[in-house]
């Protein structure tokens, strides 16, 4: 089998009058993020690390910020897409891990779900799916609390009999 990484990242502001949406799953929290779609940077992030491993391009590419056909959509669909894709250039998912870096709110105790949704939209255990977070002690933007980041790594596997 022929395996690849790829590497995602991405960064999203927060915005009022927005539900705050990580791996998947909604958190409680004041402020959501900004964004076309329901602005999951955890899943964006993994999409690009997906569709890095498979040398696909970039989420913009296949899921173009402006097309009204992804205004509000769930990134856990986009997610599904990203591995349809996959699939017809002859990869498939084998692990993913994911870092959240936020000064809040609290991603922990949602970590368990995040996981969960994560391998159902790519078919894998949960066993296969890493979800961390870590807080930027207060540099920067993000420790301004201006917005939320997130940085995946994707392992894809291409079969020898694959296109």
């Amino acid at each position: 089998m022929d395996v690849r990484v790829g590497l995602g990242i991405d960064f999203h502001r927060f915005a009022p009058d927005r539900r705050l949406v990580l791996g998947g799953v909604e958190i409680p929290f004041s402020r959501g993020l900004a964004g076309h779609s329901d602005a999951d940077v955890l899943l964006h992030a993994v999409c690009d690390a997906l569709l890095g491993a498979a040398a696909l391009g970039d989420i913009g590419l296949h899921f173009p910020v402006g097309d009204p056909a992804y205004a509000g959509i769930s990134s856990l669909e986009l997610l599904r897409r990203t591995a349809a894709l996959l699939g017809e250039a002859g990869y498939a998912p084998v692990q993913v891990d994911v870092v959240v870096v936020a000064e809040e709110p609290k991603v922990a105790p949602h970590v368990p779900a995040m996981r969960e949704r994560i391998a159902g939209a790519l078919g894998l255990p949960p066993t296969a799916v890493s979800v961390k977070a870590t807080t930027p002690e207060g540099m920067g933007a993000l420790g301004r609390g201006e917005g939320l980041a997130a940085w995946a790594v994707a392992l894809v596997g291409r079969s020898s009999g694959a296109p």
